[in-house]
């Protein structure tokens, strides 16, 4: 079909500017593109995938359609996106178009009978939902079938997410396929991204042509963005960057983000710049949901400095005079990283977009491949339990027979639903029997590509040539050319070196050592299908105390040291005296109720030296009885490995032991007792053992460990 010429439908397009006015402003015009968008959504009823940088105005487009076509008696839009950041922000656009806009997602379940009423009503212009709220069995059974059959649009924002090509792909975004083949064939839909490089955008606007339709009209732009300053600063070590962002924060213009790769790095890097007098604010996915909401409104009004903010804080904030971002650590491809500094500059001339590389970068990156999709033994084998169980299996009581852990596990369930093999009901999954291949020829390929992002991630980190035409031709844009702006371009804006005070404070608090770990207080579900008779809350007299980690395997001061320390190919070897003086300040400044007694190590078949020799040094120093060692049953100890806290328990209580020797002196013992181990994952070791410690008469079990990993 020949795309029509930009200046047909004259008085559709000035009611079409009418309304883009209303939501932008007296001065607002239409882009051609834009234009030729709502046209084609509006007229043609057509299928439009829409690749702009942002700031372009993808959403004025949805936006101006949606007017136009409630204006001719049209269904509501139904827009899915992906983060409640965008959603907020999209509500807020909406009303100011005087577009009645509802949102549908899991911090508002006391608004959703209210909104199916008005949906139902026609009094809603705008519904937006989550993808994982297409899968919601109330929702997908009750209110999507009426959805679907009378929309007047509908809209799939930061479409990459579709593709499992895409950097930020997810299962659930998979599932409008399915929405898209049971619409009616004069519903236009509307796709939109920044962050598609030409395969991305060829596998989307392929998912989207569904039936014997018109192939979808895709309209792909620049994606330069003139206000951006590129930088990259290489400093030696994680103090050295905390260092540098304390020093240069003032500096940095307006207000702004600074991403982290992990959690603990948010946090610490908040707590750090607040010591240091910056207001600035963690901003994660365990962030209590009112807190990130008050938080985002903080930065957009200009009263924080900047959110420190790991990759939950990302597509779709709109924030035009954001002035700058800041990374402390590489994220893992290099379009992620364009979409991630995009939220700056939209409205500014200017905008500031720093990267701060460390050491770590690439152990974290390993660490996140680690959770792709699992083997094709593990898939066929929850497939089976599935197809064997009476009914729906809820994830705790699929933990007891598939070991995963529940993230990955729920995950893999995602993509087998998408794909047709199990399917969620109330009550949890059931198996369909439908027929279901292992496409192990695709995961090896994303994970190959994965692996060519990292690398292009360290080349634009060494690159001497232009930043923003690199980033440009990792998204594939033909128009990719010198900035004239970055650094390489114009010269460094910002200095490599770190005012030797700050470098000293930075050090300080990263090295801090002690990080609390929470005792277990409740068995996992359904452990009688694993032969143990545990169940409900852990009886306080076989629980754990509070324990004491030196620090996180995922923190940037102590976790570098820790990381290499406990490394699969470490040797198994006595700590250095750094590491053991560390640990004595983290029983120094512990706020126990009684002081320890006694000291029992765990048993451990990969660094039993490691963990006798600390038990050893802390009864020298703290002049505590060396009670032992605690066994195992049998040689191979706990077993496998095992990955999910159903399964990880079941094996350790059928192995933890404790010798007679150990009993005994542990009756002698006046006090509590010090249970001492390497790195603790999901807690049970340290539960276990100290059920077994408190059965045998300990007074309280104070777990310390080197490193835990959350």
């Amino acid at each position: 079909m020949a795309t029509p010429a930009p200046d047909a439908d004259p008085a559709l397009r000035d009611a079409a500017e009418a309304h883009l006015r209303a939501l932008a402003g007296a001065d607002a015009r239409l882009r051609e593109d834009q234009w030729r968008a709502v046209r084609a959504l509006v007229v043609e009823r057509r299928r439009v995938l829409v690749v702009q940088r942002t700031g372009w105005g993808k959403s004025a487009v949805y936006f101006v359609a949606t007017a136009l076509r409630r204006a001719a008696g049209a269904g509501p839009t139904v827009i899915v996106s992906p983060l409640l950041a965008l959603m907020r922000n999209q509500i807020a656009a909406a009303e100011r178009a005087g577009i009645h806009a509802h949102t549908v997602n899991s911090t508002n379940p006391e608004e959703w009978e209210r909104t199916y009423d008005a949906v139902a009503q026609g009094t809603v212009d705008v519904l937006l939902i989550s993808p994982e709220r297409l899968n919601h069995p109330e929702f997908r059974d009750r209110v999507l079938p009426g959805l679907a059959a009378g929309a007047g649009l509908v809209v799939v924002d930061e479409a990459h997410c579709v593709s499992d090509w895409g950097h930020d792909f997810r299962p659930d975004y998979r599932r409008i396929r399915t929405l898209l083949e049971e619409l009616p064939p004069d519903v236009p839909v509307l796709a939109t991204t920044a962050t598609a490089n030409a395969r991305v955008t060829r596998d989307v606007a392929e998912q989207m042509e569904t039936g014997d339709r018109t192939p979808t009209l895709v309209l792909r732009g620049s994606l330069d963005r003139e206000s951006l300053r590129l930088s990259v600063v290489r400093l030696p070590d994680s103090a050295s960057r905390l260092g540098w962002l304390a020093e240069h924060l003032d500096r940095l213009p307006g207000s702004g983000i600074i991403y982290t790769l992990t959690v603990a790095a948010a946090a610490e890097t908040a707590a750090f710049l607040v010591g240091r007098g910056h207001d600035v604010r963690p901003y994660t996915g365990q962030t209590d949901p009112q807190e990130r909401a008050r938080a985002e409104e903080d930065l957009l009004a200009n009263r924080t400095k900047a959110l420190v903010a790991t990759s939950a804080l990302g597509m779709g904030f709109d924030k035009p005079d954001l002035g700058f971002v800041v990374h402390l650590g590489a994220p893992q491809s290099p379009v992620s990283y364009y979409q991630q500094i995009g939220r700056a500059g939209r409205g500014l001339p200017r905008a500031e977009a720093v990267l701060l590389p460390g050491a770590e970068d690439r152990e974290i990156w390993k660490y996140f491949a680690s959770l792709a999709f699992p083997p094709e033994e593990t898939v066929r084998h929850t497939l089976a339990v599935l197809a064997e169980a009476d009914g729906p299996l809820s994830l705790p009581r699929l933990e007891t027979r598939v070991d995963l852990g529940r993230g990955r596990l729920e995950q893999m369930l995602k993509v087998l639903d998408v794909d047709g093999a199990v399917r969620r009901e109330r009550g949890g999954w059931t198996a369909t029997g439908r027929p279901w291949t292992y496409d192990a020829d695709r995961y090896a390929a994303v994970a190959a590509a994965r692996e060519a992002e990292q690398r292009a991630v360290l080349d634009y980190i060494a690159t001497g040539s232009c930043r923003m035409e690199f980033l440009r031709r990792q998204l594939d844009d033909p128009e990719a050319a010198p900035c004239g702006r970055c650094d390489n371009c114009a010269g460094p804006a910002w200095p490599a070196r770190v005012d030797p005070e700050a470098h000293r404070a930075a050090t300080a608090h990263l090295h801090r050592p002690g990080v609390p770990i929470e005792p277990r207080r409740r068995w996992p579900t359904g452990m009688a299908a694993l032969g143990v008779d545990l169940t409900g809350a852990i009886p306080a007299g076989l629980r754990a105390e509070e324990g004491r980690a030196l620090a996180r395997l995922t923190d940037i001061g102590w976790g570098t040291t820790l990381r290499r320390l406990l490394a699969e190919d470490a040797p198994d070897q006595p700590v250095d005296d750094a590491v053991f003086r560390a640990v004595v300040e983290v029983l120094a400044a512990w706020p126990w109720q009684r002081r320890p007694a006694g000291v029992v190590a765990m048993p451990s078949r990969r660094r039993p030296r490691m963990i006798t020799d600390l038990a050893r040094r802390l009864c020298e120093v703290g002049r505590l009885a060396p009670v032992g060692t605690l066994g195992y049953r049998t040689p191979d100890g706990a077993g496998p490995r095992r990955h999910n806290s159903a399964q990880r328990l079941a094996s350790l209580w059928h192995a933890l032991t404790l010798e007679d020797a150990l009993r005994q002196r542990l009756d002698a013992l006046d006090g509590p007792v010090l249970l001492v181990d390497d790195q603790t994952d999901t807690g049970w070791s340290l539960t276990v053992a100290a059920a077994r410690l408190r059965e045998a008469g300990a007074d309280a079990v104070l777990p310390l460990v080197l490193a835990a990993r959350a």
